[in-house]
C-alpha cells in the first residue's frame, strides 16, 4: 500500500508540473499585464521599468522555472491587480468556494443516491418517472440558466432567499464560514442547488443503472434463494456494490464542482476563488490565473489519490492485487 501511494504521489507531482506549464504557456497570450497596471499616458520608460521589476523581460523558461520553485513553497507571486500576495488572496477566498462545493456535493450525493435507489426499485411508479424527467432537465439546462431561474423564482418573485452574496459569516481562526448563521444558510441554498444539480442528476442516473444491473446478477438471485429479506438484499448487498463506481464519479465531480464554480459564483456574486479568477481574467492578472489552475489541478490530483485508496477499501480484490508480488 505504501509503495502504491508513493507511486501515485510521484505521478501527481508530474501532473502538477504539466498543469503549471500549460497554464503558464496559455496565459502568455492573454495580454500585456503592464497595460492594466498603468495609465494610458504612462511614459515608455516607466512601462519598461515596471516590466523589468515584474520579471516579464526574462525568458519564458526562466519565468516558468522561477514560478514552479516558488509555487512549491506556496508563493505564487504578487497580484498585478490587488498588489497583494496571491497566496493570501486565495486563502481569503478559499473558504467560500470550498464551503459551497462541499454543500453542493453533499446535496448531490444524498439526493442523487436516494432518487437513484428509488427509481431502480420502483421504476414503474409515477414518482420514479418524475425523477427521470427531473434528471433530464438537470442535465440539459446550463448552470447559469438554472441560477437565473432560481433567482427569479425565489428572490424576485417570492422574496424568500437572497440573490447574491454570502450572508453573515463567522471567523473561526483563519477560516470564515456562513454555516453558523441563518443568513449564511439562506445565501448558500440557491448557489449549492445550482452547482450540485448536474452532479445530482448524474449520480441518480448512475445509481439507477448500476442498481438495476446488480439486481440481475447471480449472487442476488442466490441471496433471494437463501430467504434474505428485500431490505437486506437491496441495501446490504446491491447498494454496497453499486457504490464502487459512484465513489469514482462523486470524487471526480467534487473536483469539477470546484473548477466549474466559476459560473455559479459569477451569477450569485459568491465571494470565492471562481469570482476572483474571473476578475483576474478581465484584468490579465497572470499570477492569480496560474495559481488558480494549479490549485484546481492539485484538487483533482488529491481526489484521484483518495479515490484510489477508497477503491482498495471497498473492493477486496484490489487489496489482494496490491499485496501480490509483481
Amino acid at each position: 500500500m505504501i509503495a502504491f501511494i508513493i507511486r501515485r504521489i510521484l505521478q501527481a507531482i508530474g501532473v502538477l508540473i504539466a498543469v503549471g506549464l500549460i497554464a503558464f504557456s496559455m496565459f502568455r497570450f492573454a495580454g500585456d499585464p503592464v497595460n492594466q497596471l498603468v495609465g494610458i499616458d504612462t511614459p515608455a520608460a516607466e512601462r519598461e521599468a515596471l516590466r523589468q521589476a515584474l520579471g516579464l523581460d526574462d525568458p519564458v523558461p526562466l519565468q516558468f522555472a522561477r514560478y514552479i520553485v516558488e509555487a512549491a513553497q506556496f508563493d505564487f507571486g504578487i497580484s498585478y491587480q490587488f498588489r497583494q500576495p496571491v497566496s493570501d488572496l486565495l486563502a481569503s477566498r478559499a473558504p467560500a468556494t470550498l464551503e459551497l462545493a462541499v454543500v453542493a456535493t453533499i446535496f448531490a450525493l444524498v439526493v442523487g443516491i436516494l432518487m437513484g435507489v428509488y427509481s431502480a426499485l420502483r421504476r414503474d411508479t409515477a414518482l420514479a418517472k418524475a425523477f427521470q424527467a427531473v434528471s433530464l432537465i438537470g442535465i440539459s439546462l446550463p448552470t447559469f440558466l438554472i441560477g437565473i431561474l432560481l433567482i427569479y423564482v425565489f428572490s424576485v418573485s417570492l422574496g424568500w432567499l437572497p440573490s447574491f452574496g454570502r450572508g453573515e459569516t463567522v471567523r473561526l481562526g483563519g477560516w470564515t464560514t456562513g454555516l453558523l448563521t441563518g443568513s449564511g444558510w439562506a445565501a448558500i441554498v440557491m448557489p449549492a442547488v445550482t452547482l450540485g444539480l448536474f452532479q445530482m442528476t448524474l449520480i441518480m442516473r448512475l445509481v439507477r443503472a448500476e442498481m438495476l444491473e446488480v439486481l440481475r446478477t447471480d449472487y442476488i438471485r442466490f441471496a433471494r434463494a437463501r430467504g434474505l429479506t428485500n431490505r437486506a438484499i437491496h441495501f446490504g448487498h446491491a447498494l454496497k456494490n453499486t457504490l464502487v463506481p459512484v465513489i469514482t464519479v462523486a470524487g471526480l465531480q467534487f473536483g469539477s464542482v470546484i473548477a466549474f464554480a466559476i459560473i455559479t459564483e459569477t451569477v450569485f456574486q459568491w465571494p470565492g476563488m471562481g469570482l476572483l479568477f474571473v476578475q483576474a481574467v478581465q484584468n490579465v492578472d497572470i499570477p492569480i490565473m496560474a495559481a488558480y489552475l494549479m490549485f484546481v489541478g492539485a484538487i483533482f490530483v488529491f481526489i484521484n489519490l483518495v479515490v484510489d485508496i477508497l477503491y482498495t477499501i471497498v473492493d477486496p480484490r484490489l487489496r489482494s492485487s496490491l499485496r501480490a508480488p509483481t
